[in-house]
């Protein structure tokens, strides 16, 4: 089920643009290179790997609980409607019967 609703993730989502965020984050890497040496470089990347992948996966959690919402309320939403479907006709048999009871006796 997940699997199915990573692919929705996949074609519905889309990310927004954030081009001023990504030119501070080229940036700010660019000044890291310039300072730093290659294993506090490569510590710093690792970081920043895992720390978008955490991003990603939260974002895909909240899809999937979204989806999960909006799939419960549908479900209330239905059983709500049969429930009330099933009190209009019950109504509109108990009236009729009555009508009809009312007729007999006049």
């Amino acid at each position: 089920m997940n699997k199915l609703l990573k692919d929705l993730y996949d074609c519905f989502y889309i990310p927004p643009e954030l081009s001023a965020q990504k030119q501070e984050i080229e940036e700010c890497h660019q000044t890291l290179i310039n300072v730093l040496d290659k294993p506090e470089r490569r510590l710093v990347l690792q970081i920043i790997d895992a720390k978008d992948r955490i991003v990603e996966e939260t974002s895909i959690d909240s899809f999937i609980s979204g989806f999960a919402l909006a799939w419960r309320l549908s479900t209330e939403l239905n059983q709500y409607e049969k429930e009330r479907s099933v009190s209009r006709c019950t109504a509109k048999r108990l009236g009729a019967l009555s009508m009809s009871g009312k007729e007999d006796s006049e």
